[in-house]
This record gives structure tokens, C-alpha cells and sequence, in this order.
């Protein structure tokens, strides 16, 4: 997923940083805003919902 979403907002990232975690963690953050989290979602989620949450960050 971090590689389709360095494709598609390739020119509008500044930074981009992946934080390794051993307890399975997924954490989608935008400018601060948390976007999406395993933990409270139970489940990693499909790139095509992630993307219109970008999106509205926008």
C-alpha cells in the first residue's frame, strides 16, 4: 500500500515515513489527521478506501 500511495500523491508528499511496529500496527495519518487505524478498525483496509480519505485531507 505505502508504494500505491507513493505513485499517486507523488507530487504532493513532502515527507513520508514508515514506522516499523512488531504488533501488527497500521496507522494512516495526513498532516497529523489520523485517516485510518487497524487497531480501531480490527482489519487492514483495501487501498481503494483509503484513497478518497486522502483525499478529503487535501
Amino acid at each position: 500500500m505505502a508504494e500505491q500511495i507513493l505513485i499517486e500523491y507523488k507530487k504532493d508528499i513532502a515527507s513520508f515515513t514508515l514506522v516499523p511496529s512488531d504488533k501488527g500496527r497500521f496507522e494512516l495519518s495526513v498532516d497529523g489527521e489520523l485517516v485510518f487505524s487497524k487497531e480501531q478498525e480490527g482489519r487492514f483496509p483495501e487501498y481503494s478506501e483509503i484513497k478518497p480519505k486522502i483525499e478529503a485531507c487535501k
